[in-house]
């Protein structure tokens, strides 16, 4: 993996990346046939060096698609980083029991990915059931979906009987400006108070690189939610040529939400909360 350069200043304590892959090793963990892409392997020891380099401290796993609903990736980076600092978020469907759902929550699984970007992994139609299986549990259902398909699915997520968190910044193109539809329907899912997300934001840029033009759709959704805001690097940053650094992403946040406070309950405070730690 590339070196991550430092960010101009270091995250606060207790900061939380909440949104990265773990990808290997490849001989231990081998990839799901019905995946969409293959990513080069992203193991833990890598992931360590970028963090130490940013300052996290915390951090939650996301079962990516490559791996549908084989978990055995992200159980073991949640061992390896330890619970006292690392949460999971897995891919499961219907034929898990209530035993193989306690035994995941013991071993640090706080939520439940439906990617309906990438596929290879929960059936769309399965939601409202597994959202009841998990509510006991205290999880929560995080969604990974492009800004129409959201706006789409909304009034179904604000009737679930758990939290729901939208993955990168809801999916709403830079383009099309905060005022239009696809947006306003994120913003009022954000108000519905059962709905949280995550502004690790580049893939909703329309520009490319650097990715400042989603500035303002972050702005506008810190804003309007700071409470329920949680950053992520998104590492190893899947299918993106040139690949984002997690030090830049941290700067561009700090430079677009320079409050201390609010940066401090949306790179850790808020994580916490919801995570568990």
């Amino acid at each position: 993996m590339s070196t991550t350069r430092a960010p101009k200043q270091k995250a606060p304590p207790l900061t939380v990346d909440c949104h990265f892959h773990i990808f290997g090793p490849y001989d231990r963990f081998p990839l799901d046939a019905g995946r969409t892409y293959t990513p080069p392997a992203a193991l833990v020891p890598d992931y360590l060096a970028m963090a130490e380099t940013v300052g996290i401290e915390r951090m939650v796993v996301v079962q990516a698609s490559v791996y549908g609903t084989q978990n055995d990736v992200t159980l073991d980076a949640v061992r390896q980083f330890g619970l006292h600092r690392a949460r999971a978020v897995a891919v499961i469907d219907d034929s898990f029991d209530s035993a193989a759902l306690q035994r995941m929550h013991d071993s640090g699984v706080r939520g439940v990915r439906f990617n309906m970007v990438s596929g290879n992994g929960t059936p769309e139609d399965q939601l409202d059931a597994l959202a009841r299986r998990i509510a006991p549990l205290g999880w929560h259902i995080q969604i990974y979906a492009e800004g129409d398909k959201l706006a789409e699915v909304a009034p179904r997520l604000v009737k679930l009987p758990v939290e729901v968190m939208i993955d990168h910044s809801g999916g709403v193109m830079a383009a099309l400006g905060t005022a239009h539809p696809q947006f306003q329907a994120l913003l009022r899912l954000l108000d519905s108070g059962r709905a949280w997300i995550k502004v690790c934001s580049y893939r909703a840029s329309s520009a490319g690189q650097p990715w400042t033009d989603v500035a303002p759709n972050v702005k506008a959704l810190v804003a309007a939610a700071p409470d329920r805001c949680v950053w992520g690097t998104d590492w190893p940053h899947p299918g993106m040529d040139p690949a984002p650094e997690a030090g830049v992403l941290l700067d561009q946040f700090c430079e677009w939400v320079p409050d201390a406070a609010v940066q401090q309950k949306v790179l850790a405070g808020n994580a916490g909360r919801l995570y568990g730690f």
